[in-house]
């Protein structure tokens, strides 16, 4: 699974570099536009089918594989006929008419997304991992490669587009090819009582976290133009990049895990505090190096002018840094069977963007959009913490004491590298990157002296 998460997201990070010196900035934000307006009617109606099948002992049986499959199936086609007919109103709020038919081609993708064969799920149910990652991975790699040959003849949007939904369609190909399914016309009313349940714990979830996620988009898009939405958008994507990779890979390894342990309240508590302390021993050095090295890293990987975002590519750091942290009190939530437990936390970090994003845009700038997405991770993930110390007993203290040490260390490193930057007479842009490199290398020493010397006390 790691190896598959790790080619895909490299193959998209090489995707990216070539595609950010083909294709204009404004390309970038208007795809952005498109996948956050196609995102909103996709999550109003999310079913969490995978999840469900994942979550439930029955997951694995015929006849409530084939509900699940009927019911995804029947969702998407009815999303799509949603995106359709809405997709002429989208593109006049926009004053964008290309939008009408990138929309009605991009939503070709949520049909194959929903016509997945159900012994995929099946197969990450009984971890075998490999299926799903040639599945899952090995689809959105033959669409980045699609994406990327497109891009040589089509020089602007379509081929982000096509290649979208060429990602989509290799994923639903590749899953009845490795996990061969044909689903039966009889219908079971448990399985579908089963699913249906789960679906109301889910309802309105993945539609709150799109506003938390996309709010920044669709505020942005109306106050700046596609080719600085563009480059916003690419910035916050370096990091989203990295943090997608960890997050897919403990997401869909984690939740089996500790679905198969999910009445274990103490295993469960020290495999979160394990992964926990992992996240941020290895996060908080990186945020040193976006600090310093920001625009030397964005001038590198897409071209100079994309430096100009670099104070979005760091608060995004931060950003992310959270929303993994916080993702793996989710995923417990998930394995118990009660994701409704974290809808609160969701529309604690909704409201928040709805109410910070644009007064923070116009004091910040653009920056601004990753300020509010940081306040509104940090108010959630709180209130999360103080959900699951009573669902579960999770120790505060000891959780606590795992993300207190790296953090102290990053702060005081980072410290240590201001003064040193405000001492020196050299170059600013040599400078940072020199304390860049240098404060990651120390932090990371000073995890590895806290980790040895405790003894790792991060597994025990």
């Amino acid at each position: 699974m790691g190896a598959g998460t790790f080619a895909e997201q490299a193959s998209r990070f090489g995707r990216n570099m070539i595609l950010t010196r083909l294709l204009a900035p404004e390309a970038f934000g208007t795809m952005a536009i498109v996948l956050s307006a196609g995102s909103v009617i996709h999550t109003i109606t999310d079913m969490g089918v995978k999840e469900a099948i994942i979550q439930n002992p029955r997951g694995s049986e015929e006849h409530y594989a084939s509900a699940a499959w009927w019911l995804a199936l029947g969702r998407a086609v009815s999303l799509y006929a949603v995106i359709f007919f809405l997709a002429p109103w989208i593109s006049t709020f926009y004053g964008n008419h290309e939008l009408l038919r990138l929309l009605r081609v991009v939503g070709l993708g949520v049909i194959f997304d929903g016509a997945i064969s159900s012994r995929a799920y099946i197969a990450v149910k009984g971890m075998r991992f490999g299926k799903w990652a040639a599945i899952n991975n090995g689809g959105g790699i033959l669409g980045v490669f699609l994406t990327v040959l497109l891009s040589f003849f089509v020089r602007d949007v379509w081929a982000l587009v096509l290649g979208n939904v060429a990602e989509s369609a290799s994923r639903c190909l590749l899953s009845y090819t490795l996990c061969p399914y044909v689903p039966s016309l009889s219908w079971d009313r448990e399985a579908i009582r089963d699913l249906l349940k789960f679906s109301r714990g889910l309802f309105g979830l993945s539609f709150l976290n799109l506003i938390f996620m996309r709010t920044d988009v669709f505020v942005l898009a109306k106050l700046y133009t596609s080719a600085q939405l563009g480059l916003y958008v690419m910035a916050v994507s370096l990091v989203q990049t990295p943090s997608g990779f960890i997050m897919n890979l403990l997401g869909q390894t984690l939740l089996p895990t500790l679905a198969h342990v999910q009445d274990n309240a103490a295993r469960i508590n020290r495999i979160l505090i394990q992964v926990t302390g992992v996240l941020v021993y290895v996060g908080a050095p990186i945020l040193i190096f976006t600090f310093f090295c920001g625009r030397w890293l964005l001038s590198i990987v897409y071209g100079r002018s994309y430096a100009v975002a670099a104070a979005s590519l760091i608060v995004a750091s931060s950003v992310a840094l959270a929303n993994l942290v916080n993702g793996q009190i989710t995923t417990v939530f998930y394995a118990k069977g009660m994701p409704q437990l974290h809808r609160r936390c969701v529309v604690i970090m909704a409201v928040l963007m709805i109410v910070l994003i644009y007064p923070l845009v116009k004091w910040a700038g653009i920056v601004g959009g990753q300020i509010a997405c940081l306040v509104s991770i940090l108010a959630g993930y709180g209130f999360q913490l103080a959900r699951i110390r009573h669902f579960t007993g999770l120790d505060l203290a000891r959780y606590g004491r795992m993300l207190l040490r790296p953090t102290a260390i990053a702060l005081a490193v980072g410290a240590l590298c201001v003064t040193t930057r405000l001492a020196t007479n050299f170059t600013p842009y040599l400078t940072n990157i020199v304390l860049g490199i240098a404060g990651t290398i120390l932090a990371y020493a000073g995890n590895i002296f806290i980790l040895t010397r405790n003894r790792l006390d991060i597994t025990t």
